[in-house]
């Protein structure tokens, strides 16, 4: 039998623990080892329970969420972090990032996008909120954060460039099409191989691997 990947959540509210908890009731890839209510106690059950994820929220008692990242991946460098945040558009997310953390998502985020998150970290890749918003794009590529500096890039054709541009700027898929005199559907499909090329799963991920890797550069 294929071993489950374990989890341990890390949340100073017990009610929201529980409420993820439901989330992996009976789920057969993922399941829950553990529970954390402040940095110190996710700290030492990190260490105890060798989790392969950490779901944390950022703001708890003692100490912080990128506070105990920073510890857990001292010495468990291959435990995966995703944090667990109110807020979308805050430095804190930023310093968590650079602290280690592979992702986050807003606690308001639907069950899907939290197993699209998980999926895409056990990869190996970062996972960016589908909330991101322009603000924290520029906050984040100004950052120390880069998970791309091993990363080869991919050729992307003259068509694909433009249209990473252009999803840089926020343009729908029917202002790109109007722009590049092409059908709505062919706007879709390069979109899609673009993000398969970059192993991203949103507009947020697609606009921060670009900038990070030189392909676009927001005007100061």
């Amino acid at each position: 039998m294929k071993q489950r990947i374990k989890i341990l959540i890390a949340d100073d509210h017990e009610l929201y623990v529980d409420g993820i908890k439901g989330f992996f009731k009976d789920h057969p890839t993922y399941t829950i080892v553990g529970e954390a209510f402040n940095g110190e106690d996710l700290i030492r059950k990190a260490e105890l329970l060798l989790p392969h994820i950490v779901l944390t929220d950022l703001k708890m008692p003692i100490m912080n969420g990128s506070q105990a990242i920073i510890k857990i991946l001292t010495h468990h460098p291959n435990i995966h972090c995703i944090v667990l945040t109110n807020y979308e558009n805050d430095i804190s997310i930023v310093r968590a990032l650079e602290a280690g953390a592979k992702g986050y998502l807003t606690k308001n985020m639907p069950k899907h996008e939290l197993f699209n998150a998980l999926e895409q970290v056990c990869k190996g890749y970062p996972y960016y909120c589908k909330t991101t918003n322009t603000k924290l794009i520029r906050l984040i590529s100004h950052s120390a954060y880069n998970p791309y500096k091993e990363v080869k890039i991919p050729v992307f054709t003259a068509i694909e460039m433009k249209i990473i541009e252009m999803i840089c700027q926020e343009k729908s898929n029917h202002e790109m099409a109007a722009s590049l005199c092409k059908g709505r559907r062919t706007i879709e499909n390069i979109r899609a191989k673009i993000y398969a090329k970059m192993e991203v799963k949103s507009a947020a991920g697609m606009a921060i691997y670009a900038i990070k890797q030189g392909l676009y550069a927001y005007d100061e």
